[in-house]
């Protein structure tokens, strides 16, 4: 391996992550057509993902202990996942996803209160930066109040929150539990949003279930996309463990770019004038999160470095875990 793979294959990883979030929408979309309602695609995926993090790392996992923590962090997995496939499949893929996008906003809000991190002005300049991308994307004269227009967006808006508080609740559990493996957080994660999307399917009539000729097709997406999505969370872990969290931070929008090229090619949705500026505020947040986050780094007194708010721990031993679907 040369010297310049070497030192790029990290970010290529990382960017190899995000272009699956930005494609994964598309078998949630297929399965839907198949009959497969937007919940129980998130819960089927969901557990296959978690028997493939259990089989694979059975010798790095131990015996889970019960802690309030791991419940909080199971429910906001779910809701993230629930979240976002279900506005994925009834919404437009692009404003759903400019809407989940909205985590620093959360992040701030949420790490306040639970992580009892001081909520500086700049935390909130970059929490109204963020909305106000929100705004002007959802703001019309027609429409009237800039809220999201239908409940796929409502479900974007709502998996982001649960998002950000999966990501606050990560640096909680590696301060109180701090013997818990990475692959602990991550069976955790998707074994959480498997529990909650059962439940939610409950609620969610099946109007059309799989044929019994779709039932194979649909038996192999599911299990190929758990597979798929275990496994490119390892490999984004891998990346993550050598790139600076600020860095892989700007990286992961790139996800942004993967979801508005296949949302154009796939499903000929064209993001407006509204949605390019409002996505660029929020990218712009999202940006300037990092480069906050990096410049206190750098004026903090030496000593042990805490996970960062993104959930990912210091340079020597970083992990970290999304669980989307």
């Amino acid at each position: 391996m040369t010297r310049g793979l070497h030192n790029a294959w990290p970010t290529l990883a990382i960017m190899l992550g995000a272009s699956v979030w930005g494609l994964v929408w598309y078998p949630m979309r297929m399965l839907a057509a198949m009959g497969l309602t937007g919940t129980a695609a998130s819960a089927t995926t969901s557990g296959a993902a978690c028997v493939f993090v259990l089989l694979v790392k059975r010798r790095s996992i131990s015996t889970l202990s019960w802690h309030w923590l791991l419940v909080a962090l199971g429910v906001a997995a779910g809701v993230t996942s629930i979240g976002f496939v279900w506005g994925a499949i009834h919404g437009q893929v692009m404003r759903v996803l400019l809407l989940f996008y909205l985590t620093p906003a959360w992040t701030a809000i949420f790490a306040h209160f639970i992580l009892k991190d001081r909520l500086t002005r700049a935390d909130a300049a970059l929490s109204l930066l963020s909305l106000a991308g929100a705004v002007t994307m959802l703001w019309s004269p027609e429409l009237g109040m800039p809220l999201p227009a239908d409940l796929a967006e409502w479900a974007g808006l709502v998996g982001g929150m649960g998002f950000a508080m999966s990501n606050v609740l990560v640096v909680r559990i590696t301060r109180t539990l701090p013997a818990m493996k990475a692959e602990m957080r991550t069976a955790v994660i998707f074994g959480g949003a498997a529990l909650v999307a059962s439940l939610a399917t409950l609620f969610e009539p099946m109007p059309t279930p799989p044929a019994a000729a779709q039932l194979p097709a649909v038996t192999l997406i599911v299990i190929g996309l758990g597979i798929v999505l275990a496994a490119n969370n390892v490999i984004v872990q891998v990346g993550l463990a050598r790139v600076p969290a600020n860095r892989a931070s700007i990286i992961m929008l790139f996800e942004l770019v993967v979801t508005a090229l296949s949302s154009w090619l796939f499903a000929g949705e064209v993001p407006g004038p509204r949605e390019w500026a409002g996505g660029a505020c929020i990218v712009a947040a999202c940006v300037l999160s990092a480069w906050v986050h990096r410049t206190r780094a750098s004026h903090a007194p030496s000593g042990p470095e805490p996970p960062d708010i993104a959930g990912r721990e210091p340079e020597s031993k970083k992990k970290s875990t999304r669980a989307m679907v």
